[in-house]
């Protein structure tokens, strides 16, 4: 049997022979990636993978996908790990939209290493207050795991689902989804919160992660959701060590070749704060704003943080760096 061969599109600082899912990177070679063997470049690829790479992603909630996006991270709960009851859940989405945010993403059940889980009905009462307050502000992301609360969400505003679990977790969240008509991002984890860090294990970390969310996109389809609703993320610290994490950011670009916009969740982040020597949570926003960086430069859609100001500051910067002079 032929070994299966991923292409992961190898992004260009200017120009390039193809344009990466419709948006501003550029790439004119692939890094072919096979398990088992040392990764080679190549410059062609079947096209069919290059028409999956190179295709316009569809809006999501009426913004393209053609620039990067802010999430801001809207925490209605008492013990997130970063900002658990700092601050009122409704005057922070109204703060974050001023600074810049795209999208809001409201959730009210930690997802952090060892929390446990929230019941429905007390997740449903932390998030509704704050999606009635911000769902004319901007597009109201609904962060849960539960057809429950997703349910109630929409009803109250919500018109994006991010379920951390992939629809692994609740049988009957697609269902939901799919009758909404709503996007919806799938992210990777390896187990629950409870327990997802305590001996995370991969043959080889990227490559499971892709076929895992392509998995989970197979099944979402299934289920009735449309393909291009669908935005993926590959779960940084969901079940994954510190090597783990690292490895799927410095190749994030194969992700793409699943066709759907990508989200990334690295805000804050125990990682960050090991290898930039910042131990308090709020004190990792420049090692974040550097994550993204990095991600932005392979072509990754949204980007889910606490820092929006600090993000907006930065992208802005980008996208100034990116423009052609005059005459040029």
């Amino acid at each position: 049997m032929t070994a299966r061969q991923y292409f992961r599109p190898i992004p260009q600082d200017q120009g390039g022979r193809w344009c990466l899912a419709g948006g501003w990177v550029g790439f004119s070679a692939f890094e072919l990636l096979e398990r088992g063997q040392a990764p080679r470049i190549v410059h062609d690829a079947p096209p069919d993978i290059i028409r999956t790479l190179t295709a316009p992603r569809a809006d999501i909630s009426g913004l393209s996908m053609d620039r990067p996006r802010i999430m801001g991270i809207v925490n209605a709960t008492p013990d997130s790990f970063s900002d658990g009851g700092s601050y009122d859940p409704a005057d922070q989405a109204a703060r974050l939209v001023q600074q810049g945010a795209d999208i809001l993403d409201i959730g009210g059940e930690s997802t952090r290493p060892g929390a446990t889980e929230v019941p429905f009905d007390d997740e449903i009462a932390r998030v509704l207050p704050a999606i009635a307050a911000a769902r004319d502000l901007a597009p109201v992301s609904i962060d849960t795991r539960k057809a429950a609360v997703a349910r109630a969400a929409i009803q109250a505003g919500a018109v994006i689902v991010n379920d951390v679990s992939g629809f692994d977790f609740d049988p009957d969240l697609a269902q939901v989804v799919a009758d909404s008509g709503l996007p919806v991002c799938l992210m990777h984890a390896q187990g629950v919160p409870a327990t997802m860090q305590d001996d995370p294990r991969y043959d080889d970390v990227l490559l499971d992660v892709h076929d895992a969310l392509a998995e989970r996109i197979r099944r979402a389809v299934a289920a009735g959701i449309r393909a291009d609703r669908i935005v993926v993320d590959p779960g940084i610290g969901f079940g994954k060590t510190q090597a783990h994490n690292l490895a799927i950011l410095r190749r994030i670009s194969v992700l793409h070749g699943l066709g759907c916009p990508i989200l990334l969740g690295v805000s804050r982040k125990r990682f960050i704060g090991s290898i930039g020597g910042a131990q308090a949570a709020p004190d990792r926003a420049p090692g974040t704003l550097a994550v993204t960086v990095a991600a932005i430069a392979q072509g990754v859609q949204i980007h889910r943080v606490h820092d929006v100001a600090d993000h907006a500051q930065g992208l802005r910067l980008i996208a100034a760096l990116n423009e052609k002079e005059a005459g040029t």
